[in-house]
């Protein structure tokens, strides 16, 4: 074998990023990090993306690894660059999301900071120090397995600047191999479904392709079966099929809350039982899952399946369609009224004030593409987008379950760059755009042409609920005074409008998508209207109402 040319340990790092299928690493430059730079600009096909601030870098790295099923890269300095990224880590955990944190670190303590593996060992799935340049391609190989394998989730590996400058006569270490996922023995499934009168499925989770969605539809719709999303999870089944029933998130439908008390089987893939909020199984459960301890976590089901959700659905689809035996499925009316529940849901009700957002989210409804990428931020405006809008694959939802502020402007330029000929719309509260507007800059210098949809009620709705709901009437810190956020986002180079009247909405919206620019599509609404479902008079009287007993 011939000698091996020696590489730097930043060469090694890219070279090893690059071989694991890297196409994007999102940073925010520092010091320590020069060296990667450095081995980044003779690497073309790997693309560099400047974030603004770490928070909005961390997101788009989320998305980019729930989008395409690999880790997504973020690359930042250590100290107070890492801790600020902690956001988008503790997303991707709770998530079960893909991706890789490279932290570049200087001297020991210049920072005063914990050791980065100390402080992300609590929400990482691994963390490691690499010390030698001939241990990088090593132990990138293992993070990028670590990352993937079972429940995904993030990695976060340190890298001194001693070490990324150092060299190594080391070969590059190829992928480790797929975990290996047996197909699952489903006659137990089977005789359960055989004997069930009001089945009924929950889908969540992450490592769901577009294959196993697929054959999750085929599967659903062969044997009539309705099935039910998790929180920020509808797009895993596409809502134009006859077996989908709605989701189980915020403010979710009160009729599929009871449905899933009446069902007497209840088969959760995929989902963790605390992500259906105030639904209560009681029938029996079976639990398909690809961690062993979040299927601990449900005492008393009749079954458990440890499995990734593309050998598990494949494996579903499969099942042959003669249960029961008689033409249609016994519980057809069952499932025929959970689709029923659901139409009526999307019908919008009563709105107040000049721009009726049931309307214009139903509108969004019928006119996005079935491939468009979807980035819902957290807030109380996200009611609409979760009730009115429908979720498909090829398209996507995306949203952070553990309601981080900032998620969709970052999420929807991560779509964009993945996909840029698809249509990525992003939907934000006034007080969740500008968490991270300042990603408007990297959206204009990316080229990533996102239309971004803002609510502004001037406030921060949710907290403002609660507020209602435990101190009626009593209203602190939950006030906002907005800029013009048209002008913030001319400011910017992108393109801005206001709309504050319904019948101006789609005009306002084809002149953002003609633009070919970053987009910001503001809504001033009448901070009244809450919810979807009730206004704050609303919501105060019922809850004075309950604080009197009556």
């Amino acid at each position: 074998m011939p000698d091996l040319p020696a590489r730097t340990g930043a060469r090694l790092l890219v070279d090893a990023l690059r071989a694991h299928g890297t196409d994007t690493v999102f940073t925010l430059p520092g010091d320590h990090l020069v060296d990667v730079l450095d081995a980044l600009l003779d690497t073309p096909d790997v693309r560099t993306v400047t974030g603004r601030q770490e928070v909005g870098l961390s997101f788009m790295a989320e998305a980019h690894g729930r989008l395409t099923g690999r880790p997504g890269v973020a690359l930042v300095n250590g100290g107070p660059s890492a801790a600020s990224v902690m956001i988008g880590v503790q997303t991707a955990r709770q998530d079960a999301t893909p991706m890789l944190l490279l932290i570049g670190e200087g001297a020991a303590g210049v920072y005063g900071t914990p050791d980065p593996c100390r402080l992300f060992e609590p929400v990482a799935k691994w963390t490691a120090r690499i010390d030698e340049a001939a241990q990088l391609p090593e132990i990138v190989a293992q993070a990028f397995h670590t990352a993937i394998s079972g429940q995904p989730g993030p990695v976060v590996l340190v890298l001194p600047q001693t070490m990324l400058a150092a060299e190594a006569a080391i070969p590059d270490t190829p992928p480790f191999p797929p975990e290996d996922t047996p197909f699952p023995d489903l006659d137990a499934l089977r005789t359960l479904l055989a004997e069930a009168e009001r089945p009924l499925l929950l889908v969540g989770g992450s490592t769901w392709t577009d294959a196993a969605c697929a054959d999750l539809k085929s599967f659903a719709e062969a044997h009539g079966l309705p099935v039910a999303c998790a929180f920020r999870r509808q797009d895993i089944l596409d809502n134009e099929s006859p077996s989908h029933a709605g989701d189980l998130g915020t403010w979710p439908s009160p009729a599929l809350v009871q449905r899933v008390a009446d069902a007497d089987l209840l088969l959760v893939l995929g989902a963790r039982l605390d992500e259906i909020g105030d639904a209560a199984p009681t029938g029996t459960v079976v639990h398909a899952h690809p961690c062993a301890e979040e299927l601990d976590r449900i005492p008393g089901a009749a079954l458990t399946i440890r499995t990734a959700m593309a050998p598990l659905a494949a494996a579903l689809a499969a099942m042959p369609a003669t249960l029961p035996t008689t033409e249609s499925p016994r519980w057809a009316e069952w499932t025929e009224a959970a689709r029923a529940d659901f139409m009526a849901w999307l019908e919008p009700g009563p709105c107040v004030g000049d721009l009726d957002l049931g309307w214009v989210f139903g509108w969004l409804r019928d006119r996005l593409p079935l491939d468009a990428a979807v980035a819902v931020d957290t807030g109380s405006f996200s009611n609409w987008a979760q009730r009115h809008l429908l979720y498909r694959r090829p398209g996507r939802q995306l949203g952070p379950a553990n309601g981080a502020l900032g998620y969709a402007l970052p999420a929807a330029i991560a779509a964009k760059l993945a996909n840029p000929k698809k249509v990525a719309v992003g939907m934000a509260g006034d007080g969740g755009f500008l968490a991270t507007s300042a990603e408007l800059a990297t959206a204009v210098q990316a080229g990533a042409a996102v239309i971004l949809i803002v609510v502004n009620n001037g406030m921060f709705g949710t907290a403002r609920l609660h507020q209602e709901w435990r101190f009626p009437g009593r209203v602190g810190a939950t006030a906002l005074a907005n800029p013009d956020l048209k002008a913030l986002a001319e400011s910017f180079g992108a393109f801005g409008v206001t709309v504050e009247r319904t019948e101006d909405f789609v005009q306002a919206f084809w002149d953002a998508m003609w633009s070919r620019k970053p987009a910001v599509i503001e809504l001033r609404v009448d901070p009244e209207q809450i919810t979807a479902g009730f206004t704050i008079s609303q919501l105060r009287a019922v809850a004075l109402a309950a604080r009197k007993g009556e």
